[in-house]
């Protein structure tokens, strides 16, 4: 499932309730998943946190997304794997290459 963009019921921020949501799955372990927030409100100026995936990309098809998106990757959950409502799509190798480096940058400790 790492790699997938699925649909689950992403929290609020607030814990107060849940929407469903795209994500995409950074981790797969033995009951849980950690995601990351996937949002069609694409920023003018996108955050170093951000990774806007057009339409016009050439692995947009891929990804099972209905429009422009922004993968947020400030807003991460781990949720059970139970929750996964379905997978939608996937991540393509140009696009798996940008998570990755926006990660290394972003976490490193």
């Amino acid at each position: 499932m790492k790699g997938k963009f699925v649909l689950i019921p992403f929290p609020y921020t607030n814990l107060t309730a849940t929407k469903l949501r795209p994500a995409l799955v950074l981790f797969e372990g033995e009951r849980d998943v950690v995601v990351v927030f996937i949002s069609s409100r694409v920023p003018q100026k996108p955050a170093l946190t951000d990774v806007v995936i057009e339409e016009s990309h050439s692995e947009f098809a891929l990804t099972g997304l209905k429009m422009s998106s922004v993968i947020r990757l400030d807003k991460i959950a781990t949720i059970l794997k139970d929750l996964v409502v379905g997978e939608i799509g996937e991540l393509g190798g140009e696009l798996k290459r940008e998570v990755n480096l926006r990660l290394r940058k972003v976490y490193r400790l």
